[in-house]
């Protein structure tokens, strides 16, 4: 009878040898002298638990346990010699409360040339308001740094993850295929200049599901060379919306293409959905855009094409766009304008928009009708569409 079990136990051994939590290396950020106490420097101790697991041949598990670990600027190189890196968070990590340690430096935490890394949970606290009244106060300050950047990566998930109060953009998305950025919080002052949420640029494949951003820029910016990026039931606002661009500013230029927006949210926002381009010349292009099911609330520019962008009046003056934007489809687009124009198609007049489509939008401004405008855009209206098509 002793038999029995025996070979459970035996069976049970087998099993969890043979699962992934087994086979992961598990490396503690606190066995490399991390302090969960907000004020030591835990940066070396950051980098020497990530040396370790992308030393790894086996999948490895990076652990930070709850608490507040400060951190300077931490760069995780790869290749590493294993595609399955988990970084799991449960505390919260600090950037220096002093804008000068990194302001100068273009990121605050980066990952370089990996593949199969997913972040899990967590918080980055940026401290950026320091930087931000310096700017607000138009002083002469330093850039500032981004929170978190994935670049020249693959097979990235972040997933559960809040972001505050970065110095400039929160999460950067560079040169990467196959992201997926899920149940994600970003919060910024409303006033924080260039603290975008989420910015992907010469990248493929990424996905951003299920995430609530408030900042105060752009909720999520499209930079050239993005392509196949769907975005799903996200929450903006405050901010200035979804934004493809602002590019074109320079004349060889990588294009957009197949993009989704869709069960997205605006509330009090600048913007909704933007796509803005340089007025300049330029051989970019944005093309298979879809926006659909989208609910606006007091927005000031929900729906905006403009090709004629050029802060201060320098480097434009008197130039037209050369991006070319064709086949964008807005779709059940609802909601409230802060402003009588809601729908303002300014397309360029050497490269006209085309292939626009409205079907089924109802915008609102003050319980009226809300109007729209066009330059030089072409396309169809469809359903019920108000304001009236100006196409």
């Amino acid at each position: 009878m002793a038999v029995l079990p025996l070979l459970i136990a035996l069976l049970s051994i087998i099993f969890f040898a043979s699962s992934p939590l087994a086979k992961a290396a598990q490396y503690s950020v606190l066995s490399y002298g991390a302090m969960p106490d907000g004020k030591t420097d835990s940066t070396k101790a950051f980098v020497a638990a990530w040396s370790q697991a992308c030393a790894s041949t086996q999948p490895a598990t990076i652990s930070v346990p709850k608490g507040s670990f400060a951190l300077g600027q931490v760069r995780f190189q790869g290749p590493c010699k294993n595609n399955a890196i988990m970084v799991r968070i449960d505390g919260t990590l600090v950037a220096p409360s002093d804008y000068g340690v990194l302001g100068r430096a273009q990121n605050w935490l980066i990952f370089e040339h990996v593949n199969g890394v997913t972040i899990s949970g967590g918080t980055l606290d940026g401290q950026g308001a320091g930087l931000w009244s310096c700017k607000n106060s138009g002083k002469n300050c330093p850039r500032g740094a981004t929170s978190l950047e994935f670049s020249n990566s693959n097979n990235i998930a972040i997933t559960g993850l809040a972001s505050l109060n970065s110095q400039m953009f929160h999460i950067v998305i560079n040169a990467c295929q196959d992201v997926k950025v899920q149940g994600v919080r970003v919060s910024a002052a409303g006033d924080s200049p260039n603290t975008d949420g989420i910015h992907v640029q010469s990248s493929t494949g990424v996905t951003i599901l299920n995430s609530r951003i408030g900042t105060g820029d752009d909720c999520v910016s499209i930079g050239p060379g993005t392509s196949n990026l769907w975005i799903e039931n996200v929450a903006c606002g405050p901010g200035h919306g979804i934004s493809i661009g602002r590019f074109g500013k320079d004349s060889q230029e990588a294009g957009v293409q197949n993009v989704t927006v869709k069960t997205t949210t605006f509330t009090g926002t600048e913007n909704g959905v933007r796509i803005k381009t340089w007025g300049r010349p330029s051989n970019g292009f944005a093309r298979n855009i879809l926006f659909q099911h989208a609910v606006m609330t007091n927005v000031h520019n929900p729906i905006v094409i403009d090709q004629n962008y050029c802060p201060g009046e320098k480097g434009c003056p008197g130039q037209v766009s050369g991006v070319k934007i064709s086949d964008v489809t807005y779709q059940d687009i609802h909601g409230s304008s802060a402003t009588e124009l809601a729908v303002k198609f300014d397309c360029s007049k050497t490269n006209p928009c085309s292939g626009i489509k409205l079907d089924d939008v109802k915008l609102t401004y003050n319980n009226q009708p809300a109007e729209a405008s066009c330059s030089n855009a072409g396309g169809v209206a469809s359903g019920v569409v108000q304001p009236t098509s100006c196409l």
